[in-house]
């Protein structure tokens, strides 16, 4: 790993006690790396992340781990809503979806599952706390996105996926939408358990297919997705599912 400092002011104290339990990742979501660099250090936006990786695999530290930094906003995971009190997040320099969405370059990628090894054997983060932002807030990001490959950190040890899942062809899910509901929200996502598919539900959905089924994101429940998401629910929610 190439480790430089580039800090920036966007940070304050973790709340007194608090430990570090997530690993957020992101992309930066701007043209290039420099105007992503530019917006993360300007006190002005009030945004940051604790380390950004370039695509050539540098990695830049801007936030010492032990204060906040800005990266989640307003989010939610297994009952937690202030997200960046509990975690460290990493941005990966790419354009997003808003500015010519690409796959992750593989410099990058190796560097960062060196450092995400490094922050979860440190602070013990368990790998169902190894999200994307879109996890913690499906309703307003997309990222890190489809063409990240989750699957490949998880066989490097870093997050989940449903290995142990063959697939099937697509189809109507045979459960009710309540079973989802309640399956989603047993792993992590922030909704209403109503029977509805509703806006939240939807928001869920597509994130839950951006992370654990990216080669078709649609936000309908259909049996691949339903499949996958009761092979990861059964895996690390104790009890009857």
């Amino acid at each position: 790993m190439i480790l430089r400092d580039q800090a920036s002011p966007n940070h304050d104290s973790r709340p007194d006690g608090q430990g570090v339990d997530m690993l957020v990742l992101h992309y930066t979501g701007m043209a290039d790396a420099g105007s992503a660099l530019a917006r993360l250090t300007d006190p002005t936006t009030k945004v940051s992340a604790h380390y950004v990786i370039d695509e050539d695999g540098t990695i830049l530290r801007m936030v010492a781990e032990e204060r906040r930094a800005w990266h989640a906003g307003r989010s939610f995971w297994r009952g937690a809503t202030d997200i960046n009190a509990r975690s460290i997040g990493i941005e990966l320099v790419n354009p997003g979806h808003a500015f010519g969405y690409r796959p992750f370059a593989e410099p990058q990628m190796a560097s960062l599952v060196a450092l995400a090894w490094d922050i979860l054997d440190r602070h013990g983060i368990t790998a169902r706390n190894v999200v994307g932002h879109a996890d913690v807030a499906p309703e307003r990001r997309q990222d890190p996105g489809e063409f990240f490959d989750w699957a490949r950190l998880a066989a490097a040890g870093v997050g989940l996926w449903p290995f142990r899942d063959r697939g099937r062809a697509s189809g109507p899910a045979n459960e009710p939408m309540a079973t989802i509901q309640t399956w989603l929200a047993l792993f992590g996502y922030a909704l209403t358990i109503n029977g509805h598919r509703d806006t939240a539900t939807i928001a869920a959905l597509e994130a839950f297919q951006r992370h654990f089924r990216p080669a078709l994101v649609q936000s309908t429940p259909d049996h691949d997705t339903v499949r996958r998401l009761e092979t990861l629910v059964r895996g690390v929610c104790p009890g009857p599912v």
